[in-house]
């Protein structure tokens, strides 16, 4: 997230036409599809909820029963079409195709190679209920474990391999779709997660042998992608990307063999399309030399989180290669600097056999379309790209790649004019908050000792063993929405908002008494989302109307925007958790977002280091933690969800990123007396990789997802001696499976073997705010039923 270096004017070489490089063309050998044309300008992939979130309403009616089985594949279809017209007409060279997903990208792959774990193959269901079998579960089978998509908010669920998978080519996706887009006249490159990746993203099949792993059933894999590749090439296909992103990160010389292996295989083949190997979130390291040594066409490249400068060097086979170079950021919202951009493709055409320009990564990650933002100040908006924006950034260096500089010279003029806008704005730079955070003595982010801490705290609060609570949310029912939605609109007054508010909240209330809970919560029924609601009161920050993008499935998120120096104008949560106090004897937590989560789900600013503003939010969280205790309130839960989302993927990264946000959360939490009680909340994360910052939160109560992966973090937590309260979490909200009472018992039961009861809290695995509450309330009442038989 560093800026790029500032270069506004582009080298000279790019200032008149040139004409665009031949394209390699394959071995003679290797029989290729022929007019196989230049990639030019492409993007790794696009967003696929919808414009209007269309995707995500049929998917939720299908699961409702509203609607069949065909009309969500007529849903499907007519979101595809709408994508490949529209990037057509943005003028990209290469459109991709099979980048489409009715739930998430890795189980499409996974499905398409046969890799079904039994347990779904054995309920007897036609392969689109198998398929969401997969992602949700059924009322007797859990679904497959679902975490997070390297560094993103995006979620994907982890293939189960065993050295009994059978894989085969199962379905016909990839091939369907390109045949969907020739037949309204777009020829399209074929896009899937490549074999070597898949199997480093999946975990071991129960039941497999000690020391099995996935990737030794790389043979068996590949072999399926050959017979996909000679499928597509027999189609007619002239390219097709193959995404090898698990090579950004720290890999082994067996797992480089691998790659090596894979695509030395593949690149053999007799008959198969021009092979485009994507990367992004990183740079390749030293996948790169053993991706150039192979005999595919290109390789991509992200420019944006990766270094230009690794390809300074000598790499052996990159002469040969178009590199698809990722110069336009796919994971932010800032408009690209363009001159900068055409010095990095420069660079690029000086060690390449032909460059293209796209995208860093998929657009996934991004909104669609900067035009549905007319509420946004048109300053603001100069500064911005989106999807569409960024498709005619890649297009527009592309043209001037070329044909110069001068066949762009107006969009170059532009963006250079709005870089140094930004730079001088208003609420960009606040002396103040920079003032008060080079003020504070060196202490400021500790507590005292956590014995001494936990003995105030039972003093206070006086908690029976294995205490229950929730997360923070409830369900988010249509009257809560509604009111939220008349009150934004103007339709509803803001003392009428505040009775619907409190009305709520005592309901919440009123049922977390009759379930037995121990630490109630208020329900958050005023926020629309964990991050947008503190970015809604904080300056620095602007919320979009339309900037959806996906999280997992159905789920769709609308992070903020975060331009400027942050701070809090006035308390945000304060009121409504002292209310909710004021209705009960029993402890009710106050519920913040942590510093590094609300970085992990905005669109941060790019201008200076994230450590930064990283303490600009944590001073802002930490005000509000000293209002919540002067107001009474004796547990405050701070969530650092995506502290493990954000840990660089190389370790050479890791450690300075641990540093400062643990520092962050430590300045956020450490303005309160020791009696006060701090939790906080982790979903998705790999413990064993965090647990020394985890340890170094120094939260008195951390909770964590556990109950989709059956408890296999507890013996992470047992083996590295964390010695402070522990709620992994019991019941799996991500999917409608309701779990009784013996279930949680059983998986209770489990974490006592490792962890002491003293310590042990029983919880969720997240927030209940997307489920419904015929579902949570049963799951509570099991989960309180389990506690109190073991206590």
């Amino acid at each position: 997230m560093g800026s790029r270096r500032a270069t506004q004017e582009a080298p000279a070489q790019l200032r008149n036409a040139r004409p665009r490089r031949t394209p390699i063309r394959a071995r003679e050998e290797n029989h290729v599809n022929r007019n196989t044309e230049p990639i030019g300008a492409t993007v790794l992939g696009y967003p696929r909820i919808g414009r209007d979130r269309e995707i995500k309403r049929a998917l939720e009616d299908h699961w409702a029963g509203s609607i069949g089985a065909d009309d969500l594949a007529s849903a499907g279809a007519a979101e595809r079409a709408r994508t490949w017209r529209r990037l057509a007409e943005l003028g990209l060279d290469s459109v991709p195709s099979g980048t489409f997903s009715l739930y998430d990208h890795v189980l499409d792959t996974t499905t398409l190679v046969g890799a079904v774990p039994p347990r779904y193959a054995e309920l007897g269901l036609d392969d689109l209920g198998t398929y969401f079998a997969m992602a949700r579960g059924t009322a007797g089978v859990a679904p497959l474990e679902l975490t997070k998509w390297f560094d993103t908010n995006y979620h994907y669920l982890v293939p189960e391999i065993g050295p009994a998978t059978r894989f085969r080519l199962a379905g016909t996706k990839p091939l369907d779709e390109y045949r969907e887009a020739l037949a309204l006249g777009i020829t399209t490159r074929p896009a899937l997660l490549g074999p070597v990746s898949l199997l480093l993203l999946s975990k071991a099949a129960d039941g497999s042998p000690d020391g099995f792993r996935p990737l030794d059933r790389l043979d068996d894999l590949v072999a399926v992608y050959a017979l996909l590749l000679t499928t597509l090439a027999t189609a007619g296909v002239a390219w097709v990307q193959l995404d090898e992103p698990a090579f950004v990160a720290d890999r082994t010389p067996a797992e480089l063999d691998a790659l090596r292996i894979a695509y030395e295989r593949l690149g053999a083949l007799a008959e198969r399309p021009a092979i485009l190997v994507a990367s992004y979130f990183g740079h390749l390291g030293e996948a790169l030399p053993v991706l150039a040594s192979s005999p595919v066409e290109a390789i991509g490249l992200d420019l944006v989180a990766g270094d230009v400068d690794a390809l300074t060097g000598d790499v052996p086979g990159l002469a040969g290669k178009t590199v698809v170079a990722g110069v336009v950021d796919g994971r932010n919202v800032w408009r690209t600097d363009l001159g900068a951009a055409l010095a990095t493709l420069s660079a690029v055409a000086d060690v390449a056999g032909d460059v293209a320009v796209s995208t860093s990564c998929s657009l996934l990650h991004v909104p669609y379309d900067l035009d549905a933002e007319a509420a946004l100040s048109p300053r603001l908006r100069s500064w911005l790209a989106f999807a569409d924006q960024k498709v005619a950034e890649v297009v527009a260096l592309a043209t001037a790649l070329r044909a110069g500089q001068s066949a762009v010279s107006g969009a170059l003029d532009e963006a250079a004019a709005a870089l140094a806008d930004r730079a001088g704005a208003p609420g960009v730079v606040d002396d103040g908050v920079r003032s008060r955070l080079a003020g504070l003595p060196a202490d400021a982010g500790r507590r005292g000792p956590y014995a001494e801490r936990a003995s105030a705290q039972r003093d206070r609060l006086g908690l029976p063993p294995l205490p229950t609570t929730t997360i923070g949310s409830f369900p988010q029912t249509d009257e809560v929405r509604g009111a939220r939605a008349a009150f934004r609109a103007g339709r509803l007054g803001a003392d009428e908002y505040t009775a619907r508010m409190r009305a709520e909240i005592e309901r919440v209330i009123r049922l977390q008494e009759k379930l037995g809970l121990d630490v109630l919560v208020h329900g958050e029924p005023e926020r629309n989302d964990m991050v947008q609601y503190f970015a809604e009161n904080l300056a620095g920050f602007v919320t979009t109307g339309n900037g959806w993008v996906q999280s997992y499935g159905s789920r769709c998120v609308r992070p903020p925007i975060l331009y400027g120096d942050v701070s809090r104008p006035a308390p945000i949560t304060v009121d409504w958790a002292r209310y909710a106090q004021s209705l009960t004897d029993r402890p009710v937590k106050g519920m913040l977002t942590g510093p590094v989560t609300i970085l992990a789900w905005s669109f941060v600013r790019d201008d200076q280091p994230l450590a930064d503003t990283a303490r600009q939010v944590a001073l802002a969280i930490r005000d509000e933690t000293v209002d919540l205790e002067a107001a009474g309130i004796g547990i405050v839960q701070v969530d650092e969800p995506a502290l493990r989302e954000l840990l660089p993927l190389r370790s050479s990264g890791q450690d300075a990123y641990l540093e400062w946000s643990v520092g962050a959360f430590g300045l956020a939490t450490s303005g309160v007396t020791d009696a006060t009680q701090i939790h906080t909340h982790l979903c998705y994360s790999e413990f064993g990789e965090v647990v020394a910052a985890i340890d170094g939160l120094d939260a008195d109560v951390t909770s964590i997802e556990a109950a989709r992966s059956h408890m296999e973090i507890v013996p992470d937590v047992a083996a590295s001696g964390f010695a402070r309260g522990i709620g992994p979490g019991m019941y799996d909200i991500h999917s409608p499976r309701v779990p009784d009472t013996d279930e949680v018992e059983a998986l209770l039961r489990r974490a006592l073997a490792a962890i002491p009861a003293a310590r042990l809290w029983v919880n969720p695995d997240c927030g209940l705010k997307t489920r419904g509450y015929a579902e949570v309330e049963p799951a509570l009442a099991a989960l309180v039923a389990a506690a109190h038989r073991l206590r």
